[in-house]
């Protein structure tokens, strides 16, 4: 029993392990997803066709959504990889297809891929080993790999055409299938002579002779003599750069023994942009380094290679389109290339020396840095020698130099910048100093220290300060710094006048041929108003020339009356019945920003009754006694007459002699008790102005004008020096000429707009450092674009004068191209594409672009004997490209037959695309049988 027992028991265990192994069988064979696939290369197909399934169920626009790559300069083409692996490989096989609802392009349409060109496809698929090379070696390996796709895509039903390169990269080869149904096949083939290209091959008729041989050959029923092949042609000249005739100078310099200075002087090369504003600062690179011109003769029938021949001797002039395109610099748009030399780097470093500002209290800190606790990368910071500091400090302080001088057209929107104005002194400086060794915070600070000692000699010695005009009025809307000097040349001035006991203010001694002094006594006669009355108002008053020249002779009679700049017209004085005489009054004393707002907080702090504030009681003061010495009886009420007439309430509309006086009173708030006028007319005697103390000190206000330059704070200066910086550079890129492009103006007004409003934060006490230095790194890189934008703007303009049509709408193109990188960030974009855009060159402009074709002379030109042809004056295209395509009408099985079942089918059975130059041709075929 007990054997019996455990019989069944292994019985029992034995079952159970069959039905484990058999579940275990099953779950391995679950994992195949098809039994029939029995090898490697099965599955390798089987993937391929997974893969090209799913394309085409996605389709373009799904793809498109689902994240594609977009091949760049491509716009209307995409990209989606795929990953395969086979017999250890890994292969990577991509499918390249144009953008849903994208009409077809034309065989030169500069939008096409390489291989669409090349093959005349629409979508394609490329395999290739993921290798160093990418390109398959073997020719077993491609053919395996051309009817793997094959077979994947006919079992899709696809007719998308797919390639494989092979051989050696450098050849740039390519196989290719393509089925087109169940009658054609369409197989292509591509490659290279890289050297030695036989010379029958370098003309259109040998090219047109291979063409003709693809097909003769074969098995058809073409004539050997008559065929009619479409022909298609692009031809692509370049400018020759310009100093293109440098070789004539050295072949003219050995035949000439005798040479004048003057020739040889004529031969230096000039910079191109020597006549631009900007040149007096730097030399910038010029960015249009020539033009591309492309000749384009669309597709036309050729009966024969004597035709070709013709055709390679015919003029470029004859093509059809003419398209021409700038060769723009990289250096434009990639920043990561080289260094940018212009305005905009500079003033980079000088916003970093405003950073460094802070560290220290005074300028003399960051000159003696070595003896401070100050960074030593501050201290060890690059200082021109003594020389070059007083080379700078003479061109700056040049002899007759004045802000008058090389006046510019300001834009409107200059003084939006609260900056100096270009020719002024603070403004040269501020340029200088941008350029002044790396622009470093020590630098400027041993520039600046000198900068006012040589003003301080100015001021000292009483001679006029250069750049600074000394009679004219304070600009509020610029800089502190420039208003100061503005100030301070005022000052001089009339220190001057003083020391050679000139008086300033003698108006009755002052030489009437002196347009400045007419100037002042035409001022003076209206006096000052504290009640600001419009000058011209009181011009009313006045009386003719003829009665003034009487009065004039009544004040010599009257010798009690001094100081009278003429008879007022119809006012007499209210108690003695004498004509009313106006006095020649002093001008209010001009002020500076920070004086008028030190004014105005007197004022707030004392009140603003009756127009509180000692300046003002002092200009009326002087007014009230410059008014009693001319009229020695009047009151009160007639200066009030004269001086505010809103404040005198006339009952009478005329002056009679019988009703005298005439019925008036003052106004309330001069009638009030107590009035401040009334009591400084109390205290104020007769006094003329050429006894008075003069309302402005200029000794005195030069004295704290020097003081303040001497004491500025390195942070308040490093302040308007970047706004004055700002706004000086983008005055002289405002100067420069670039014809009339519109957008360019446009943008030139917005930069000034925008600097206006971000220096702003630079006025303001309170602001974060860090905030302040990463908003003016962003303004830098905005000017930056500007300015390259100017830069590229003049070159196109110049080049292209004669044509200003096509000037224009070559840089519209540009920068609408260039115009996203134009934003606010501190990185540079990084761009996938090259500005290749072309614009239509009309026929009345081809003799100008032409002209941008020299003939070259004997010398040059030798090296030329095997020229391909079709040269544009006496230069070969840098490339040809050529297409040559045979149509056939085919059916019933044989695209040979002229005979149709079911209609006839206009079928392109043999193309080839050839394009290179005389030493370098690369080609490639496709041909359609029947299969």
């Amino acid at each position: 029993m007990a054997s019996s027992s455990s019989s069944k028991h292994r019985k029992i265990g034995e079952e159970e392990e069959e039905e484990d192994e058999e579940e275990d069988t099953v779950e391995e064979f679950e994992v195949f997803d098809d039994f029939t696939i029995a090898s490697s290369w099965e599955r390798f197909i089987s993937d391929i066709e997974a893969s090209c399934r799913q394309w085409l169920a996605d389709g373009s626009k799904n793809l498109v959504e689902k994240g594609a790559e977009s091949l760049g300069r491509y716009k209307n083409l995409y990209r989606v990889k795929k990953e395969l692996k086979y017999g250890g490989k890994t292969y990577s096989m991509e499918f390249n297809f144009v953008k849903p609802v994208t009409a077809r392009a034309s065989c030169w349409d500069d939008d096409l891929h390489n291989m669409q060109l090349s093959f005349g496809v629409d979508d394609f698929l490329v395999i290739a080993p993921q290798s160093a090379n990418g390109v398959v070696l073997d020719d077993p390996e491609s053919t395996k790999l051309l009817s793997s796709v094959a077979i994947a895509l006919s079992n899709c039903g696809s007719n998308w055409p797919a390639f494989v390169p092979v051989h050696d990269p450098s050849r740039k080869a390519y196989n290719g299938i393509q089925n087109m149904g169940a009658n054609f096949t369409r197989r292509f083939e591509a490659d290279r002579i890289a050297t030695q290209v036989p010379i029958r091959l370098m003309h259109l008729e040998g090219l047109y002779e291979l063409f003709v041989s693809k097909f003769v050959l074969s098995t058809t029923d073409f004539s050997t003599n008559y065929f009619k092949v479409q022909f298609a042609m692009r031809l692509s000249y370049e400018t020759p750069p310009y100093d293109y005739n440098q070789e004539e100078i050295l072949e003219s310099e050995i035949d000439d023994s005798v040479e004048t200075e003057t020739s040889a002087s004529s031969r230096i090369k000039k910079q191109w942009d020597e006549d631009c504003p900007w040149t007096e600062w730097y030399s910038a690179e010029d960015p249009i380094r020539g033009f591309d011109l492309v000749a384009i003769w669309r597709s036309r029938t050729i009966e024969g290679s004597l035709e070709m021949a013709e055709l390679e001797n015919t003029s470029s002039f004859d093509a059809e389109h003419w398209l021409l395109s700038p060769i723009v610099s990289q250096d434009m748009v990639d920043d990561s290339i080289a260094k940018f030399v212009g305005f905009a780097p500079q003033i980079g470093l000088l916003i970093s020396a405003l950073d460094a500002s802070f560290e220290a209290q005074f300028l003399e800190d960051f000159v003696a840095a070595e003896n401070t606790g100050l960074d030593n990368s501050k201290s060890t910071a690059n200082v021109p020698p003594p020389s070059v500091l007083d080379r700078v400090l003479k061109e700056l302080f040049q002899d007759g130099t004045s802000s008058s001088a090389n006046v510019e057209v300001e834009n409107r929107n200059s003084r939006a910048v609260k900056g100096a104005p270009l020719q002024s002194l603070f403004a040269q400086f501020c340029l200088h100093a941008l350029w002044f060794g790396n622009c470093n915070i020590r630098a400027i600070a041993v520039l600046w220290i000198d900068f006012v000692r040589e003003i301080r000699w100015y001021w000292e010695e009483s001679e006029p300060l250069p750049r600074v005009p000394g009679n004219g009025t304070i600009d509020l809307s610029s800089c502190i710094l420039h208003q100061k000097l503005q100030m301070l040349a005022i000052c001089i001035e009339r220190k001057r006048s003083r020391e050679n006991d000139q008086s300033f203010f003698d108006c009755e001694k002052e030489d009437e041929n002196s347009s400045n002094k007419v100037k002042v006594q035409k001022d003076l006669l209206t006096g000052p108003s504290i009640d600001n009355i419009d000058s011209s108002s009181k011009h009313e008053y006045f009386k003719t020339e003829t009665e003034l020249a009487k009065s004039s002779d009544q004040k010599k009679v009257d010798k009690t009356r001094r100081g009278s700049a003429g008879v007022v017209r119809s006012m007499m004085l209210l108690n003695s019945f004498e004509e009313m005489h106006a006095p020649y009054t002093q001008s209010a004393p001009l002020m500076t920003e920070d004086m008028h707002e030190e004014r105005l907080h007197a004022v707030e702090a004392l009140g603003n009754t009756m127009g509180s504030g000692q300046l003002e009681k002092d200009i009326l003061s002087s007014d009230m006694s410059a008014f009693k010495a001319a009229n020695p009886n009047a009151v009160f009420e007639d200066f009030i007459r004269w001086h505010s007439p809103g404040d005198w309430e006339t009952e009478g509309s005329s002056i009679n002699k019988l009703n005298w006086p005439p019925k008036g009173r003052l106004s309330q708030r001069m009638s009030e008790h107590g009035n401040m006028w009334r009591k400084i007319w109390n205290e104020s005697p007769a006094m003329p102005i050429s006894e008075q103390k003069p309302l402005l000190d200029p000794v005195r206000e030069g004295e704290k004008i020097m003081h303040y330059l001497e004491t500025l704070r390195p942070q308040q200066l490093l302040e308007q020096m970047v706004c004055t910086a700002f706004r000086a550079c983008a005055d002289i890129l405002n100067q420069t000429s670039y014809g009339g492009f519109k957008l360019m103006k446009t943008k030139m007004d917005q930069l000034y707009l925008t600097l206006g409003s971000s220096l702003k934060s630079l006025q303001g006490n309170q602001h974060d450092k860090d905030e302040l230095i990463g908003d003016l790194k962003q303004l830098c890189t905005v000017f930056e674009h500007i300015e390259k934008l100017v830069i590229l703007a003049a070159s196109i303009s110049r080049k292209l004068a004669d044509t200003p049509r096509l000037s224009e709408a070559i840089f519209t193109d540009y920068f609408n191209f260039y115009l996203p990188k134009m934003g606010t960030g501190l990185t540079s974009i990084c761009y996938d594409k090259e500005f290749d855009s072309k614009q239509e060159v009309k026929m009345r402009e081809r003799d100008a672009v032409a002209g941008m074709f020299p003939p070259p002379t004997a010398n040059q030109s030798w090296r030329k004997v095997l020229s391909m042809g079709n040269l544009l004056n006496g230069h070969e295209p840098t490339q040809r490209e050529i297409i040559f395509s045979v149509n056939d009408a085919v059916s019933n099985g044989h695209y040979g037959s002229k005979i149709s079942v079911n209609g006839d089918e206009d079928v392109e059975t043999y193309r080839m695309y050839i394009c290179g130059t005389s030493n370098d041709l690369w080609a490639a075929l496709s041909v359609t049988s029947w299969d």
